[in-house]
């Protein structure tokens, strides 16, 4: 795909997906990583798109190419050497940089513009300052006086213009693009990566969003102040023209990075298209979706997402304290439907992952404790994420903050929804910091795991599949002290890729380490895998194990909400199930007072801001940019 160096000038446009640093400054790095970028492959399809039109012209050849530094080292000076061998004329596009990833993508960019190489940056931290800041953080102003440009918005109508001017060696400090967002429909290069790519990611699955855009509200979200609040949606035959040519190339697992394609308007003549490629032409594929705590209100949703081949789904369940969820401006998640709607995906045989947010105002560490142990009781979740509510740059919540004065750290390679990044009423840092790491083992303790393994049992999940997710999801903090979306298969660090600023280890201090490191973690998988195959095991040799049942698989009841915790664990819980019962019409005898013409309709009980009901879940991380929610699909 990329031509040798030759004699003739050839136009060198390298893509590449930063990474970002550990807490030592080493770039996290990984043999194999977790999913294809999404961001990575809209911009690639569109670049190819160019070079196949001859963009340049027939004297000026564009080659493409495509770096995921999360499994590929990047190398500046071979970089620049290469584009100095084919004529001197090249771009190096930053692609997708989140506001964790901008500090190494300014490092990548430092070594390329002293060699004279044009360099531009995109993704959703620039996007997300210029759409919400009235002036631009010192972060992108240090990336311009280097001379690298700033792309802001989606690549669709824009690319050509960026490629144009950078062969004339005329790239423009910013390009906005944030006040017209690009219809989708329809395009003739839709997000496609190539296998040999694919194969450096776990699991043989690629990444593509069927939509963009969220009509709501929600204060820590960065989708609807950069992709904007008007759904956009591809067409069906653009999503089938993305399914047939990764299954010609062997690959036919994906993740539709849409934040909520619950929401999405097309979703059912996208389904059917998809059911049609399943039960007509015998492709054999399957997707993991992000969706809403409403959506099992959706007629045929939940049963037609069986049939498209979705065999899993995120879920934003964000919290379970009414009170919580209303200071975040997500009045849309109501916790009288959340067990409704987790039986219903338990019910067609679909696994549940949910992310859960740790840091609202009503939060200390005691009731994170206590909601947490209220979920393994009464929720049939078969995996729990969580996450620090961070004010990612491009969110209300940041705006805010900024306006204020309020302190947030000025360190972007925190802000991974794993650091915390500002104060809190209740918690100091240190307590938040403990409540963040305690979470994980807190739910995936060895008891609740079998648990876990028995409901999704006796619901007809196939627990072999689940195992290997579930092994990833309880041991990702442990043994590597990174949230599970930035888990891969064995860690890669090289000595000399750290941080600026940062003093170049020893070889001895740095391999010592590493291989102490090694052994270390080869051990902690080791033990923790086999323990999970022995409760997959005994749940399987259990002749009683199909007929399981506990609290929250039981169907839910009217009467749920007298004695279920979820319900009456706080005066906020108490007065949401109240209002709730209200808005559905119904007194405090169960009597229900709906017309024909608006029972059992989504939109009439939980229209909010004058909007449908749902909303995206804050997919991965926190809404920052939709990227993989899983490693395995």
């Amino acid at each position: 795909m990329i031509s040798k160096t030759t004699s003739t000038p050839r136009f060198q446009l390298i893509l590449i997906k930063p990474s970002h640093y550990d807490n030592d400054g080493y770039v996290v790095q990984w043999l194999r990583s977790t999913m294809p970028s999404n961001s990575l492959a809209a911009v690639y399809s569109l670049a190819l798109g160019a070079a196949e039109r001859q963009l340049l012209g027939s004297d000026l050849p564009i080659d493409v190419m495509a770096m995921d530094e999360t499994n590929t080292r990047v190398r500046p000076r071979e970089i620049a050497r290469r584009i100095a061998e084919n004529g001197g004329q090249g771009l190096v596009g930053i692609v997708g940089a989140q506001s964790n990833e901008f500090p190494r993508a300014v490092d990548i960019a430092r070594p390329l513009r002293a060699a004279g190489v044009q360099v531009m940056i995109g993704g959703f931290h620039v996007s997300g300052c210029l759409s919400m800041l009235e002036e631009l953080p010192d972060d992108i102003k240090e990336a311009q006086s280097l001379g690298v440009s700033i792309y802001a918005g989606e690549a669709e109508e824009g690319l050509d213009e960026v490629i144009l001017d950078a062969a004339r060696g005329e790239l423009r400090p910013l390009y906005d693009h944030m006040k017209h967002l690009p219809d989708i429909g329809d395009i003739a290069a839709p997000p496609f990566l190539p296998v040999d790519f694919v194969r450096r990611t776990i699991g043989n699955v690629t990444s593509f969003d069927a939509g963009r855009g969220c009509p709501f509200q929600c204060s820590f979200c960065t989708i609807i102040n950069v992709q904007g609040r008007k759904s956009r949606c591809r067409s069906p035959n653009s999503v089938e023209q993305i399914i047939r040519l990764n299954c010609e190339q062997g690959i036919n697992r994906f993740f539709i990075t849409d934040d909520n394609f619950a929401r999405n308007k097309d979703w059912e003549a996208i389904y059917d298209r998809l059911i049609k490629l399943r039960e007509e032409d015998g492709l054999d594929i399957r997707f993991c979706i992000q969706v809403d705590t409403l959506c099992h209100r959706i007629p045929n949703f939940i049963d037609k997402s069986r049939r498209a081949g979705v065999t899993r789904v995120f879920i934003g369940l964000e919290n379970i304290n009414p009170a919580n969820l209303i200071a975040a401006k997500k009045r849309q998640n109501k916790i009288t439907e959340y067990r409704k709607m987790l039986l219903e995906w338990k019910r067609v045989g679909i696994m549940t992952y949910a992310g859960y947010i740790l840091g609202f105002e009503n939060d200390t560490p005691e009731s994170i404790k206590h909601d947490l142990e209220i979920i393994k009781k009464e929720l049939p979740l078969d995996m729990l994420e969580f996450f620090i509510l961070t004010p990612l740059p491009g969110s209300e919540d940041h705006k805010v903050l900024s306006e204020k004065g309020v302190w947030m750290d000025p360190d972007m390679n925190k802000y991974d929804v794993e650091h915390v990044v500002t104060a809190h009423p209740k918690m100091t840092e240190a307590e938040w910091k403990e409540a963040y790491r305690t979470a994980w083992g807190h739910f995936y303790t060895d008891d609740h795991l079998e648990t876990i393994v028995r409901r999704a049992y006796a619901s007809g999940i196939n627990i072999r599949s689940l195992m290997p997710v579930l092994f990833w999801f309880s041991s990702a903090v442990p043994v590597e002290n990174l949230h599970p979306l930035q888990w891969g298969i064995f860690r890669v660090k090289y000595r000399h890729d750290r941080r600026s600023g940062l003093p170049l280890e020893s070889p001895l201090a740095f391999y010592g380490r590493y291989a102490a490191d090694i052994a270390r973690k080869l051990v902690m998988v080791a033990r923790r895998w086999r323990h999970l195959k022995r409760i997959v095991r005994k749940v399987e040799a259990d002749p009683r194990a199909k007929l399981y049942m506990d609290e929250a698989l039981t169907p839910v009841a009217e009467e749920d909400s007298a004695h279920m915790e979820l319900y009456t664990q706080n005066q906020a819980a108490r007065s949401a199930v109240a209002r709730e019962l209200r808005v559905a019409g119904k007194n405090a005898n169960g009597h229900d007072g709906k017309s024909p013409a608006t029972a059992g309709h989504p939109d009439n009980e939980h229209r909010t801001d004058g909007h449908d009901a749902g909303h995206p879940s804050p997919g991965h991380p926190l809404s920052e940019q939709n990227e993989p929610i899983s490693p395995i699909v």
